[in-house]
C-alpha cells in the first residue's frame, strides 16, 4: 500500500486544534475520524446526504437551507478524504466509503428510518448503502450518478500510476484538480466558489493521496449490476440530471432509467454535473415534494 503523502500546498495538519476552529462536529468511526453536521428541525424526516469525489460536507449547504424550511432534518458530512475528514491508509474502495456512510447513521440518534441521496461518486455510495439498509431507506435520490463509463481516460490511468501518479500528486496535484473542478459546473461565479470552497478543504495533508487513490481504487465504470440491484429493492426512487452534464453524461439517463424505474426523473436545463450547488432550491423542491409521498 502506497504511503500518505503530502503534496505541494498542503500545509494544514489535520488535529484537534484545527478541527476546534471548525462548525459541525466530529466522531471516531471504524476506519478514522468523520466531520459530520446533524441539523434542522428535531421532529423532521430525516435526509441522509452524500457528496461526491471532491467535495466536502459544505456542498450541500445551499439544499439544506432549503429543507430545513421544508421541515426536514439532514444529515451530511465529508468522506474519507475529502474535507476535514480523516485521510485514511487502506484502499479507498467503494467498501470503505459504504461502510462509513453505514458506520454514521449506526452511531447516530437518528430515526428509524430516513431518505438517502447521493450526488456523483456518492450516488454509488448510497446504492451501496442501501443493500444494508433498505428496509429503513423511505427513499433514494440520485442526482447526476456515476457508474456507466468504460474506463478511466488516460489522464486518469496516468495520475493513478503507482510512481507516476505520486510524482503528479505531489507536483501538480492542485492543478489537476482545479482544471477538473472547472468542468463540474457552469458559470465563472459557480467555478469560483466550488473551487474555493473544494481547494480551502485540500490544504489539509493527505488530500491529493487521498484522490488519487479514490480514481485508482473506487470502481467507477460498468456498474450497471449495481443499478439492476437497487431497481429490484423497490426503495422508491427521484432521479436528477443536469442537461448539460460533462462529468455524468445525461445522454446516460435512458439506460438509468431501464434499471431503476425511478417515480420521478427530472432533467434540469441549463445544469452542469452539480445540480445540488448549481440549483439548490430546486433540487431541495424536488426532493422534499418528492418526500411527501412516503
Amino acid at each position: 500500500m502506497p504511503q500518505i503523502y503530502r503534496a505541494r500546498g498542503e500545509n494544514l495538519p489535520l488535529n484537534p486544534d484545527t478541527r476546534s476552529r471548525l462548525r459541525g462536529s466530529f466522531i471516531e468511526l471504524s476506519d478514522g475520524t468523520t466531520h459530520y453536521e446533524l441539523t434542522g428541525p428535531d421532529d423532521g424526516e430525516l435526509v441522509f446526504l452524500l457528496g461526491g469525489l471532491t467535495v466536502p460536507l459544505f456542498y450541500w449547504d445551499g439544499v439544506v437551507d432549503h429543507l430545513h424550511r421544508r421541515g426536514l432534518r439532514t444529515l451530511t458530512y465529508s468522506a474519507y478524504g475529502r474535507g476535514y475528514s480523516d485521510r485514511v491508509a487502506g484502499p479507498y474502495d467503494r467498501d470503505l466509503f459504504v461502510r462509513q456512510a453505514h458506520d454514521l447513521v449506526k452511531a447516530l440518534d437518528v430515526p428509524q428510518s430516513w431518505h438517502t441521496a447521493g450526488s456523483s461518486m456518492g450516488a454509488l455510495t448510497a446504492l451501496g448503502l442501501l443493500r444494508h439498509t433498505h428496509e429503513q431507506t423511505k427513499s433514494l435520490t440520485l442526482l447526476g450518478p456515476a457508474g456507466f463509463t468504460e474506463g478511466d481516460a488516460p489522464p486518469v490511468r496516468l495520475a493513478t500510476t503507482p510512481t507516476i501518479g505520486s510524482f503528479l500528486g505531489k507536483r501538480l496535484g492542485q492543478l489537476l484538480l482545479r482544471a477538473h473542478l472547472s468542468h463540474n459546473v457552469r458559470t465563472p461565479a459557480q467555478v469560483r466558489a466550488l473551487t474555493d470552497m473544494v481547494c480551502d478543504t485540500y490544504r489539509c495533508e493527505g488530500s491529493m493521496y487521498a484522490l488519487l487513490a479514490t480514481l485508482r481504487d473506487y470502481d467507477f465504470h460498468r456498474q450497471q449490476d449495481l443499478y439492476r440491484l437497487a431497481g429490484r429493492l423497490g426503495t422508491p426512487t427521484l432521479l436528477l440530471w443536469g442537461e448539460e452534464d460533462k462529468v455524468t453524461p445525461v445522454s446516460k439517463l435512458p439506460e438509468v432509467k431501464a434499471l431503476l424505474n425511478p417515480q420521478v426523473c427530472q432533467v434540469v436545463a441549463g445544469c452542469g454535473h452539480m445540480v445540488p450547488f448549481e440549483y439548490p432550491e430546486k433540487t431541495a423542491v424536488e426532493m422534499a415534494d418528492f418526500f411527501a409521498g412516503f
